[in-house]
């Protein structure tokens, strides 16, 4: 990055619109209209709640528990390799670029997603899957490069804000079509479900644009191309040796560990429990989370306003034991109201705890050039838990036939992350 100036503002809206361009998929395709639409199709193919998949009989549920454990799986592999590869060779935009695309894609390939084709939709969520987490490796690594260590709270509690916000409005859009598709002249709730994917893929390619034009092309590097996975490898094997230095980073990467199994697996089964436990209607699930995103908004930004006043471990400290009474409250939701409360309270804690974690991360950094390849580790953990808590959430459903006891393992996650957040410290707090 010659010459170039960090705090730029060009530069930083530039990044956090990146978050505006992928949270669709968050939304969208995780979070509400595909689970759903998976849920009814499948259901209707198969005749019941058991699919075949390669074939296997299994829970159509616990199956898509499994998919989104092994997409994380894959790119917790390659991630930290392509890091590494990227920090040698100076192109993570380009590793952005790539993933970006694939998920883009990948989510608009869901189209042809009809239910009895069960393998093909669970191959396209699991390309989507993998392009979303792997531009995140390389999206996060450019925060601390391009604004320095005092705006990190802010800037990246602005790329979580414009994320729900940009996805509230796709969001709503979707949500007329799939709600209102008989009054709009679109034949079927399934294909308004359809074009809805169609149009993350669209959203999310096109306003990656603005984050492409704007963000440097990174450390510009004279190393020769030749060999590059081989330097990559030795690039992730030098960011390892410092980790091994560094026990607050350490430290804090288990901590975020265990968070995150508990957080994203929420997130990612909140509309299957809602589905199938409590039978509530597609518009009324769809409609709960819109309203996560936009309390989301304010958690974010309201948990940015903590930090500056207490620090990142005081934020951290307060979010955690709500996760904790989040998962008992899911254990004994009954009803639509209640589970409505509970996904307001989800809201308020999602966009802080992700934006405190992040920016809490770039602080405990040292001074590096090696910024992708240290993100890589901090997005290995993330995707490692991703991959165990959906795993355990489905595994716990199945074995004891009740979706409601997969709560139990997620609350022991919040427990062991609380006193680990509480051995950290922060130079500057």
């Amino acid at each position: 990055m010659k010459d170039f100036k960090k705090n730029d503002p060009k530069v930083i809206n530039g990044w956090a619109m990146y978050d505006w361009a992928n949270s669709v998929y968050s939304l969208v395709i995780t979070s509400t209209i595909f689970p759903i639409y998976y849920s009814s199709v499948t259901k209707a193919a198969y005749h019941g709640s058991d699919v075949i998949f390669l074939g296997i009989k299994i829970d159509h549920s616990v199956l898509y528990s499994y998919a989104i454990s092994f997409s994380f799986l894959i790119v917790a592999f390659l991630s930290p390799i392509l890091s590494g590869i990227a920090d040698y060779s100076g192109n993570k935009k380009g590793f952005m670029k790539f993933f970006a695309y694939l998920g883009s894609i990948s989510c608009a390939a869901l189209y042809f997603f009809e239910g009895e084709n069960v393998v093909y939709g669970i191959a396209c969520s699991i390309m989507a899957s993998i392009g979303f987490a792997g531009s995140i490796v390389f999206y996060n690594s450019f925060l601390p490069e391009i604004v320095t260590e005092d705006k990190y709270d802010a800037v990246s509690a602005k790329g979580f804000s414009l994320g729900y916000i940009g996805s509230v409005i796709l969001m709503i859009a979707n949500l007329i079509m799939v709600l209102k598709w008989k009054e709009i002249g679109i034949p079927s709730v399934g294909l308004a479900s359809k074009l809805s994917f169609v149009s993350v893929g669209i959203w999310w390619a096109g306003f990656s644009q603005i984050t492409f034009a704007r963000l440097p092309q990174a450390v510009t590097s004279n190393h020769p191309k030749q060999g590059l996975l081989y330097k990559g490898f030795n690039e992730l094997k030098k960011v390892w040796h410092q980790l091994g230095e560094l026990p607050n980073i350490k430290k804090f990467l288990w901590m975020y560990f265990f968070t995150t199994m508990g957080v994203q697996t929420i997130m990612y089964m909140a509309a299957i429990f809602g589905s199938d436990q409590l039978h509530l209607p597609d518009g009324i699930l769809i409609t709960t989370i819109l309203v996560i995103q936009l309390v989301a908004i304010l958690g974010a930004q309201f948990f940015a306003y903590v930090s500056k006043k207490n620090g990142n471990i005081f934020a951290i400290s307060i979010m955690i034991p709500i996760w904790c009474l989040i998962c008992i409250g899911a254990y004994f939701v009954k009803d639509q109201q209640m589970f409505i409360v509970l996904a307001t309270v989800v809201g308020l804690v999602m966009g802080g705890i992700q934006s405190m974690c992040r920016s809490t991360y770039s602080k405990l950094l040292p001074v590096t050039k090696d910024h992708a390849s240290f993100f890589s580790f901090y997005d290995v953990v993330e995707k490692l838990g991703i991959v165990l808590g959906t795993f355990v959430y489905g595994l716990t459903a199945h074995l004891s036939g009740d979706m409601r006891n997969s709560v139990w393992p997620l609350l022991l996650c919040f427990i062991v992350s609380f006193f680990l957040i509480r051995t950290i410290k922060l130079q500057s707090e």
